[in-house]
This record gives structure tokens, C-alpha cells and sequence, in this order.
């Protein structure tokens, strides 16, 4: 017999130690839901699940991404509704002036003045109608605009000059008393122009592009700082907007472009229309049901796009709810089968705990040896 070491009472203690981590980790599952708890516990299942966790939860904000343009498509579409049902009252009012029925200019310009009032009504929806601050029917969601610095002079190297611009493409026309730039797009149709006033004398500057971004590009006609007389040094901005994107999916380049027309009176082509006249009378007949039918257009487009979103929702959702369930059964604890061990390793514990006190009880032994 060996007092200083007591075998028995090690390899029972080594037992102890063992069943005692195990039951820990057992509670510690138990208690948090997770099979994996740290990168121990799993590495490769840590790493697949936490890329399905960023996958998941970017799918989530991608179907919230896509209900936000569900909502602005909504309030465009809201507001259109309302300018078709002025046009059809424009074309009603047009109709009616067309007719000889009318036999003087008064009953004509009555009609006039309802005919001008609604053309401001449709104006003000297009430029009041907006989404978390940016404008829906003016033209600029995904169109083009000139900023107009006050600039009383411009010359451009004192030369004429086309840049391409994407797309679009500006010119910089020189004429005798005024220097005009211009946009337009790839059928040669101009889209927007700024005209300013022309002095022989050139100032020192040129065309840049200064910026690039998902704003859109810009164009600065930049005048330079050299003082020459009644030259007003500053800057002119052209802006092109880009298209504007829904970020629908949870990678890069999963987005959805969106493009809603100018619905103005200038950009329905109806902004000179006049029915003080039959003649005018008769030509706004042609011009406002041009102007219904594309109002109908851009709201067929609205309601092709929504269709498309609520189907893209739908996708993202069931998506996301799939990548759940994977990552769940890589990551999650299953209880039953974790309560079985965490039991096993329970009584393992009571048991060598209580052989523990055994082994320490056999050196005793020893004393009556010694008796």
C-alpha cells in the first residue's frame, strides 16, 4: 500500500473534472437555446452560421427596402390619380369650348380660366408631391435638372464644346450676346438648358466633371478667379441624375432602377395649351388625351413595378425564412437530445463525486497496519 499517492482518488478526480465541464457546457446550452456558444464549440459551424446570419438579415432589409418603394410607388401613383381625373376634367373643358355652341369669347374664356387653374393644380402636384423629401413627379427622380448659380457672364475657353455625360450629352453653344449649354439624350432630344449672357471677353475657366456618385454626375462650368470687367466669377452646375435604386436583395447589385417621367404641364406638353379659341380648343382636345395617355402610361409602369415588388417580398421572405431554419439547425441547441446528456452527465458527477470520498478513505486504512 501507497499513501503519497493515491491513485484511486486521481482517476476519479480526472472522471470529476471531466463530468463537471460537461455538465457545464450542458447548462450553458441548455440555458442559451445555442448549440454553438463560442468558436470552440464549432468553428465550422461558427463560421457558416454567421454568414448565414449576415445573408438573413440582409434579406430582411432588402424586403424592407422593397416595401419603402412599394410606398413611394404608392404615393406617385396617388398623386397621378389625381391628375388624371383633372385632365379628364381638361378634356371635358376642351371639348366643350371646341363647340360653336359657344357664341361668344366670354363663355370661351370662362372655360379658359377653369381650363389655366387646373394646368396650376397639376403643376402643384408635380412639384409637391414627395417622398422622405425628394420630389416624385417634377422630372427630377431620375431626371435631369440645371442649376443656375446667378451668374451674369460665361465663356467657355472662348470656344464651343460637346462632353458626353453617360447617356446624355452637353454642349456649350456660343453665340453672339449669350452662351448657351444644353442637354440631351441619345436621340438628340433636348431635355434641359440654361442660356447665360455673353461677353468677347474670355474669362479663364473650362468644362470639369466634379463629381460622380449615386446623386448623380455633375458638370461645373467653373469661371476662374481672374477679375475682368463686369465678369462675375462662380460656378454653373448641370446635374444628370442617376436612376434611381432599390437595393432588393442582400448582395451587391441586387437592385431594382426606377424611373418616374416628368408629369407636369410642360412635361405632358399641355403647359401652352389654350382654349380661349376654337382653335385652340380643338388642338388641346389632341394634347390633353396625349397627356391622359401618358399619365395612364407612367401609372401602368408604377403598377408593373409594385406587382414586381410584392412578388419580390414574397421571394426575400421565404428566402430569409429558409436560411433561418438551416442556420438553425446548424447553430441551435436540440433540447431533448441536450437535456439527455446534460442528465447522463449529472449523475456521472454525483456518482464520482461520491466515489471521490471512497478513494480518499482508503489510506485509512493504512492506520491499522500500524496498531
Amino acid at each position: 500500500m501507497r499513501i503519497n499517492n493515491n491513485l484511486m482518488a486521481l482517476n476519479t478526480q480526472r472522471y470529476l473534472s471531466i463530468n463537471n465541464a460537461n455538465t457545464s457546457k450542458s447548462i450553458e446550452k441548455l440555458s442559451s437555446g445555442y448549440r454553438i456558444n463560442r468558436a470552440g464549440d464549432d468553428a465550422a459551424g461558427m463560421a457558416i452560421s454567421e454568414k448565414m446570419k449576415a445573408q438573413i438579415r440582409g434579406l430582411e432589409m432588402a424586403a424592407k427596402n422593397s416595401q419603402d418603394a412599394i410606398s413611394l410607388i404608392q404615393t406617385a401613383e396617388g398623386a397621378l390619380t389625381e391628375t388624371h381625373a383633372i385632365l379628364q376634367r381638361m378634356n371635358e373643358l376642351a371639348v366643350q369650348s371646341a363647340s360653336d355652341t359657344n357664341q361668344d369669347n366670354v363663355d370661351r374664356e370662362a372655360l379658359q380660366q377653369e381650363f389655366a387653374e387646373l394646368k396650376k393644380e397639376i403643376n402643384d402636384i408635380a412639384s409637391k408631391t414627395t417622398f422622405n423629401g425628394r420630389a416624385l413627379l417634377d422630372g427630377t427622380f431620375g431626371g435631369i435638372s440645371v442649376k443656375n448659380d446667378n451668374i451674369g457672364i460665361v465663356t467657355v475657353n472662348n470656344d464651343q464644346g460637346v462632353l458626353a455625360v453617360g447617356d446624355y450629352t452637353v454642349a456649350v453653344t456660343l453665340g453672339t450676346d449669350t452662351a448657351t449649354i444644353s442637354i440631351s439624350d441619345s436621340s438628340g432630344t433636348e431635355l434641359a438648358s440654361v442660356e447665360y449672357d455673353w461677353d468677347t471677353t474670355p474669362a479663364d475657366g473650362d468644362i470639369t466633371v466634379i463629381d460622380f456618385s449615386g446623386d448623380g454626375l455633375n458638370v461645373s462650368i467653373d469661371l476662374g478667379t481672374k477679375t475682368i470687367k463686369e465678369l462675375t466669377a462662380g460656378t454653373a452646375t448641370i446635374t444628370v441624375n442617376a436612376t434611381p435604386t432599390f437595393q432588393t436583395g442582400s448582395l451587391a447589385g441586387d437592385e431594382l432602377a426606377l424611373t418616374i417621367g416628368d408629369m407636369s404641364t410642360k412635361g405632358l406638353a399641355i403647359a401652352d395649351a389654350d382654349i380661349s379659341t376654337r382653335e385652340g380648343a380643338t388642338a388641346a382636345i389632341t394634347s390633353v388625351n396625349n397627356a391622359i395617355n401618358l399619365v395612364s402610361t407612367e401609372r401602368a409602369k408604377l403598377g408593373a413595378y409594385q406587382n414586381r415588388l410584392e412578388h419580390k417580398i414574397n421571394s426575400l421572405n421565404i428566402s430569409a425564412e429558409n436560411l433561418q431554419a438551416a442556420e438553425s439547425r446548424i447553430r441551435d441547441v436540440d433540447m431533448a437530445k441536450e437535456m439527455m446528456i446534460f442528465t447522463k452527465n449529472n449523475i456521472l458527477t454525483q456518482a464520482a463525486t461520491a466515489m471521490l470520498a471512497q478513494a480518499n478513505q482508503t489510506p485509512q486504512t493504512v492506520l491499522q497496519l500500524l496498531r
